[in-house]
């Protein structure tokens, strides 16, 4: 029961954005400095664990999993009061460009962890209310469109050619910002029609979540600029794109390079742990909520992140997840280090 208070650390994270925001000047950069830094050093430092839990002690963690899912749950008022307190200093506290860029940065990273990779977990979830809260969490970063495809999308898709989520070998990471972005979003567009075309409605409705996300997303804007004016806002939708950027950055080293074989029948094999990159660096495990062990996310999506297990036939990552960014953000380092690492396509038989 203690080990599982080590959850806790995740908090870390939100906390230097509240420091960066509370002391300004070069705290301005604390949760960059800490997300790109620190973690990435004590990932290095302390060894990884790669054994699982027995059956006892997983049937154990259930037994207290609204401790887990509370974990979460705390994360929707915390974010939206980082960025209500990020509004209210940008607004009215007088700051260097240098701070203004720092807290962008800070309020973004959190924006694109905490809240998309929380939102990610709750957005598996079968629970109404678990739902609604994981569209809360997407929206600081008007990524509403990610709770559509990711779930009907990306899972289905997911290292074939049909999934934009997915990074190709040799693919630089500018480039797949664009496809991936672009692509989630019309692809969201698309399985929504697709939804309501099979059930007989109309796609020009509010019963299309595209088209109630738009308009959230839209009244949030407007509130912001009312409430806290046109700068305000300005860089409210810097820190969002920092965020949603952050997490396809994540999509690129979760899957690169990784292809599913496509059979004689056209369609692909099954998603097996060889498609997901995993990485058992503990330090960023806790950070992110279990989410670099991606490949057993993917082998069951329900499989709340408290459970998920190393799977030893996973491809590996030589670093844990943000310096796993650091190194794609300068190709050259990313492709000699990457490359040589991706599997071949196995051959199947008809």
């Amino acid at each position: 029961m203690l080990r599982d208070l080590r959850y806790l650390f995740a908090y870390t994270l939100p906390l230097s954005a509240v420091v960066a925001l509370y002391m300004l000047g070069t705290w301005s950069f604390a949760t960059l400095i800490y997300a790109f830094g620190i973690i990435p050093i004590l990932d290095q430092a302390i060894s990884q664990q790669r054994a699982n839990e027995s059956g006892e002690e997983v049937g154990e963690r259930q037994l207290v999993n609204r401790f887990f899912d509370w974990l979460l749950y705390l994360n929707v008022p915390l974010l939206w009061a980082i960025v209500g307190y990020f509004l209210f200093t940008v607004a009215y506290v007088p700051l260097e460009t240098y701070e203004l860029v720092g807290l962008t940065l800070s309020v973004g990273i959190v924006a694109g962890s905490l809240g998309i990779n929380v939102a990610h977990e709750l957005g598996h979830r079968g629970e109404r209310f678990e739902q609604w809260l994981s569209q809360a969490l997407l929206l600081p970063t008007l990524y509403m469109h990610f709770f559509v495809e990711h779930n009907r999308g990306h899972h289905k898709h997911v290292a074939t050619p049909l999934d934009p989520a997915t990074s190709r070998k040799g693919e630089l990471l500018y480039t797949f910002w664009v496809r991936s972005v672009v692509g989630g979003y019309l692809n969201a567009w698309g399985l929504e029609q697709e939804r309501l075309s099979h059930d007989g409605r109309s796609w020009m409705s509010l019963d299309n979540q595209m088209i109630r996300f738009t308009l959230i997303e839209a009244a949030l804007l407007t509130s912001i600029a009312l409430a806290f004016g046109h700068v305000a806002l300005g860089f409210f939708l810097g820190q969002a794109v920092v965020g949603f950027l952050l997490l396809e950055s994540v999509n690129y080293v979760e899957h690169y390079g990784l292809q599913r074989q496509q059979l004689p029948s056209g369609r692909y094999e099954p998603v097996t742990p060889r498609h997901s990159w995993n990485s058992e660096h503990e330090v960023g495990r806790i950070v992110l909520y279990e989410l670099t062990r991606h490949a057993d996310h993917h082998f069951k999506s329900n499989r709340p992140y408290q459970a998920l297990r190393y799977l030893p036939e996973s491809p590996e990552l030589p670093a844990g997840y943000p310096a796993s960014i650091l190194m794609a953000l300068v190709p050259p380092v990313w492709f000699s280090v990457m490359d040589k690492r991706v599997p071949e396509v196995p051959q199947l038989a008809a």
